[in-house]
């Protein structure tokens, strides 16, 4: 199984993994089933931090998406070529259309990752072009939206808790919402 990673520094910052599975069609229910049993295999692994699944939208995608976390590289490593993992993947993959494909980072580059792991990154100018072309707007509307609504609901005006509600709103919707959507529509460029 290869590896590819992303950005790392001279210190361990920690890692992600993001795990990419596209499952067969009626085979959805066998899918959650076997992620309740791998579950808390990975959050008993030592170093581990954080499980997410992001799951299909029904009708349009089969893909579940996986984000792991753990403190370092090495504990993520030690995870993902574990006999407990491994044997996980194998009993997994009749419900699977491919593989068992993932990609560590270590940094802000899961957002610019493309659908697969032995994908190239963009360059770093273009993924701080991109990001910045993002949160640009973000910061400069989120506010003008999110203020009026807390004063209305009777939040006091202080600019620590305002600053806190905006910054939350505004890595959410990056997060969730706009990287995943703005990077697929500018991924010719990103990746040329």
């Amino acid at each position: 199984m290869e590896i590819e990673t992303a950005s790392s520094g001279a210190s361990d910052p920690g890692a992600t993994a993001v795990i990419t599975h596209r499952v067969c069609e009626n085979k959805q229910a066998g899918y959650e089933k076997w992620l309740t049993e791998i579950a808390p295999l990975c959050k008993k692994a030592p170093g581990h931090l954080d499980w997410q699944i992001i799951r299909p939208i029904a009708g349009l995608t089969s893909t579940y998406t996986v984000v792991i976390r753990f403190d370092t590289k090495a504990h993520l490593e030690a995870w993902l070529d574990s006999a407990d993992r491994e044997r996980m993947i194998e009993e997994v993959q009749p419900l699977l259309l491919e593989g068992d494909d993932f990609f560590i980072s270590s940094g802000l580059d899961f957002w610019f990752t493309p659908s697969g792991a032995k994908a190239k990154l963009p360059t770093r100018w273009k993924q701080l072009l991109a990001t910045w072309s993002v949160i640009y707007p973000l910061v400069l509307v989120i506010p003008l939206l999110v203020l009026p609504v807390l004063r209305l609901l009777g939040t006091p005006d202080y600019h620590w808790l305002d600053t806190l509600v905006v910054t939350g709103i505004t890595v959410t919707l990056m997060v969730y919402v706009v990287m995943p959507n703005y990077t697929r529509l500018i991924r010719r460029w990103l990746f040329d």
